[in-house]
């Protein structure tokens, strides 16, 4: 059904590609392509160090991510977006209009709450929000 999902959030370091990576992770051997951008990214900058670190400790190589700008191009080519926050998903629809229907906040089937942006915080931070993700995640599995 979904082919392409895209995850968004600000700067594309640290939300978005740890979500993508974690997607990557549990649905491999799926015929899903995984991608991130930022609304703001800080466009070819590598993934934030205690994010890549936290996914190095669960057995993910995120050492590849370069932040990419999220464009009204990226947008339509995707059969799903996850925005990690509801001014991110109303950004989007601004940015492409024709998009709405397939762009939805990220915590959708939880709490329908943002995902709180961990940057320039500290280690527990990123672990609390590195949680949230992959929480989010099993609650997607069930719809891909």
């Amino acid at each position: 059904m979904f082919k392409r999902i895209l995850i968004v959030c600000t700067g594309n370091i640290c939300r978005s590609p740890v979500a993508e990576y974690l997607f990557r992770q549990r649905m491999a051997g799926r015929d899903i392509e995984f991608a991130s951008a930022g609304l703001g990214a800080l466009v070819g900058s590598p993934m934030d160090a205690t994010a890549l670190q936290l996914l190095a400790e669960n057995g993910i190589d995120g050492s590849m991510h370069r932040a990419h700008q999220l464009t009204p191009s990226i947008l339509r080519a995707a059969d799903l977006v996850l925005g990690m926050e509801k001014g991110h998903v109303a950004a989007m629809v601004r940015l492409a209009p024709e998009v709405h229907g397939k762009v939805y906040l990220f915590d959708k089937w939880l709490h329908g709450k943002d995902i709180p942006d961990p940057y320039r915080q500290q280690r527990k931070v990123f672990e609390h929000v590195h949680q949230i993700i992959t929480q989010g995640i099993s609650s997607w599995e069930s719809y891909l």
